[in-house]
C-alpha cells in the first residue's frame, strides 16, 4: 500500500446497497485499469483509499476492495462467497485430512447469465500488470470485451438477465468481504427480512455479531491511517436496522473516525402494497433517525421525489433515458453521484478527511444532508465552464437524488461541490475581445476553481461551500447500462448528431447540500407516521420495535427538523 494513503472501509448493507455498491466498485475497476494500460503518474483520485494489497497463498499478488458486505441467502446467485481468489477450501481439508471423507453438497443455483459465466472463467488470470482485479484491458481502452465461444460479439448484461448484483459485478472480492445472513430469503414471501426490528436483532445475535466484529478488526488492524467508514445501507427494508447497529458499533469501537452513511432507496413503489409501502416509511424513519444518532452524516440516495406515503413521479435527467422500476438502471445513477460527491476524502493531495468534510456540513445538529448531480455536466465542446454555467441560470444546477421534493426556495448552509471530468482547456474563459464588456464576472477569472467557487458562492452566498475541480472523468463503461444519448465517448454534449463509438466517462457535477428542505422533508415524515393506527400494523412492532420506540422516533424527528429551520445556523 503506498505510503499516506488514508484508508476508508466500506460496509454494503442490502441488496440495493449491492446494486450500488456493484457499479461504485466496477467504476473504480474501469479507472484503476485504464490508469495501469497507459502507464499514467498517479492521478488525482488514490485508489489505496477504498483498496487492499494482498497475495494468494500462491503467492500472487492481489489488489481488493477494502469491503464488508452483508446480504440475504440466495442473493449470490452462482459468484463464490469466498471469492476466487484463494484455495478451495475442501482442496485444504483434503490435505489436513487423510482419513474418510463423506460430502455433503447442496445445489448450486443455476447460472443463468453468460456475462456472469464469463466473468468467473477468467477468475485464474491476473491483470496486465501483475495484480489480481479483472481480466486484461486489449489495447489499453476502455473495459474488456466479454464473449463467449457461441457469441463472439462482446457480451452486455441485459435488464432481463440480471436478477441480483452479483450477476454484473466485474471485481474479485476478498474472502473476508462477503457475509451472508442465512436465516431470512431474499427470494419468495417467507422469511423476509422487512422490519427495522429484525435487523436490529440480527446484529444482536452472537454469531452474526462476531462475525462482523472479526472482519472489521482484519481490515482496520492493517491500516496505516483508518480515516473512517463508508456505510451503504438500504433504507426501505430490515437492513435499516442493520444499518443502525453497525453505525453503534462502530461509534463505540472506532471513536473518533469518520462514519458517512449512505441511505439507499430503490424506484417507486406502488400504492396497491399498503403493507409493505407502511413498512417502507417505518424502516426509513427508523433509519434516517438512528443512522444520524451514530454517524458524522447521514445522506439518503434515491430517484424518487418523496420520503412519504404519496408517491411522487422519479427525477429526471435531460441527457438520460432510464428506467426507474430496474434496481440497474437506478442503482448505476445513484453510484455515479456517489463515486463524485466522496473524491474529497479520496484525494491523494487534499486535506479534506471524511470528519473534515462531515464537521463542515452537519454543524448544529444537522447531520442529514442532500445529494444533487448534473449526469451528464452539459458542456457543449465549443463553450467554456463560465459560459455553461451562466447558461443554467439562477436554478440549482443539479438534480436532487434526496428525496425531498423540489428544492426551489429552500436555503443551503452548507455545501461540499465537486466537478469532475473537463478538459483543463475549457476550464476559463478565452473569447477576451478588447474593449467588449465580459459576458459576466465568471469570464474573469484566471482558473476553473476560482470560476466553480465564485459562481457558489453567487448561488448561495450565505452558504459555507467547499469546492472541487477534478481532470478525471467518472467511468461508465459497461457493464454500466447504456442510458445516455445525445453525447460524444468522452460525455460531451454534442453540437450536432452524435456518431462513433459509445460514451465510455463522462463529466459530472456532483453536491452534499445541508439544506433546510429538511425541516419541511423531516416534519412531513413526522406528521405523516403520527396519523398511523399502530394497532394495524403490530407485526411492525412484534418484529422488535416498542410502541415507546415509535415516540421516541417522532420526537427525534421533530427535532432534527427543528436544525433545519431557515435562519438558523446561518453565519453574518
Amino acid at each position: 500500500m503506498a505510503g499516506g494513503a488514508r484508508e476508508v472501509l466500506t460496509l454494503q448493507l442490502g441488496h440495493f446497497a449491492g446494486f450500488v455498491g456493484a457499479h461504485w466498485w466496477n467504476q473504480q475497476d474501469a479507472a484503476l485499469r485504464e490508469a495501469a494500460d497507459a502507464k499514467e503518474t498517479p492521478g488525482e483520485l488514490c485508489p489505496d483509499v477504498l483498496y487492499r494489497a494482498g497475495r494468494t497463498l500462491h503467492g500472487q499478488e492481489t489488489y481488493t476492495p477494502r469491503l464488508i458486505l452483508m446480504d440475504l441467502k440466495g442473493s449470490l446467485n452462482s459468484l463464490k462467497q469466498e471469492g476466487g481468489l484463494y484455495r478451495d477450501k475442501q482442496l485444504d481439508a483434503a490435505i489436513a485430512w487423510q482419513g474418510k471423507l463423506t460430502t455433503h453438497k447442496e445445489e448450486p443455483h443455476p447460472t443463468t447469465n453468460p456475462y456472469l459465466q464469463d466473468l468467473l472463467s477468467a477468475e485464474g488470470a491476473p491483470s496486465r500488470d501483475g495484480i489480481w482485479r479483472t481480466r486484461s484491458v486489449p489495447n489499453g481502452k476502455g473495459p474488456a470485451p466479454l464473449t463467449t465461444a457461441t457469441s463472439p460479439k462482446p457480451l452486455m448484461p441485459t435488464e432481463s438477465s440480471i436478477r441480483v448484483w452479483s450477476d454484473f459485478l466485474r471485481v474479485s472480492l476478498h474472502p473476508r468481504s462477503v457475509c451472508m445472513i442465512q436465516k431470512y430469503n431474499h427470494d419468495g414471501e417467507a422469511c423476509r427480512l422487512e422490519a427495522f426490528g429484525q435487523g436490529e436483532r440480527v446484529l444482536q445475535e452472537p454469531g452474526y455479531l462476531e462475525e462482523l466484529e472479526d472482519r472489521l478488526h482484519f481490515f482496520v488492524e492493517e491500516c496505516d491511517y483508518l480515516q473512517g467508514f463508508q456505510v451503504l445501507c438500504d433504507l426501505h427494508d430490515g437492513f435499516s436496522g442493520v444499518g443502525a447497529k453497525a453505525a453503534e458499533l462502530l461509534q463505540d469501537e472506532y471513536s473518533g473516525r469518520g462514519i458517512i452513511a449512505w441511505g439507499l432507496l430503490p424506484g417507486p413503489y406502488a400504492l396497491g402494497e399498503p403493507r409493505r409501502n407502511i413498512f417502507r416509511l417505518l424502516n426509513t424513519a427508523f433509519g434516517l433517525a438512528r443512522l444520524s444518532a451514530h454517524s458524522s452524516l447521514v445522506c439518503p440516495l434515491s430517484l424518487g421525489g418523496s420520503l412519504g406515503l404519496r408517491p411522487e413521479p422519479p427525477v429526471r435527467f435531460p441527457q438520460l433515458h432510464y428506467d426507474a422500476a430496474l434496481p440497474f438502471h437506478c442503482s448505476a445513477i445513484l453510484a455515479t453521484a456517489l463515486d463524485t460527491v466522496t473524491a474529497p476524502y479520496r484525494l491523494h493531495s487534499s486535506p479534506v478527511s471524511m470528519v473534515h468534510l462531515a464537521e463542515m456540513l452537519n454543524y448544529s445538529g444537522k447531520k442529514v444532508v442532500t445529494a444533487g448531480a448534473t449526469i451528464p455536466f452539459p458542456l457543449v465542446p465549443s463553450q467554456s465552464l463560465p459560459d455553461t454555467l451562466v447558461q443554467l441560470g439562477g436554478a440549482t444546477p443539479w438534480t436532487p437524488l434526496s428525496a425531498c421534493g423540489d428544492p426551489s426556495g429552500t436555503h443551503c448552509f452548507a455545501q461540499s461541490v465537486v466537478l469532475r471530468g473537463l478538459d483543463r482547456a475549457c476550464h476559463t474563459s478565452s473569447q477576451h475581445a478588447p474593449g467588449r464588456p465580459l459576458p459576466s464576472p465568471l469570464h474573469a477569472c484566471s482558473t476553473g476553481e476560482e470560476v466553480l467557487a465564485l459562481y457558489l458562492q453567487q448561488q448561495q452566498p450565505r452558504a459555507r461551500s467547499s469546492a472541487h475541480l477534478l481532470l478525471a472523468p467518472c467511468k461508465v463503461a459497461p457493464p454500466y447500462p447504456r442510458l445516455f444519448s445525445r453525447l460524444r465517448q468522452q460525455g460531451l454534449v454534442p453540437d450536432a448528431a452524435p456518431t462513433g463509438p459509445a460514451v465510455d466517462s463522462i463529466p459530472v457535477l456532483g453536491a452534499l447540500c445541508s439544506s433546510s428542505s429538511w425541516n419541511r422533508t423531516l416534519g412531513d415524515l413526522a406528521q405523516e407516521l403520527s396519523t398511523l393506527d399502530l394497532r394495524r400494523w403490530a407485526s411492525f412492532l412484534d418484529a422488535g420495535v416498542e410502541r415507546d420506540d415509535f415516540q421516541e422516533l417522532l420526537q427525534e424527528l421533530h427535532g432534527l427538523a427543528q436544525c433545519y429551520r431557515a435562519g438558523d445556523g446561518l453565519e453574518a
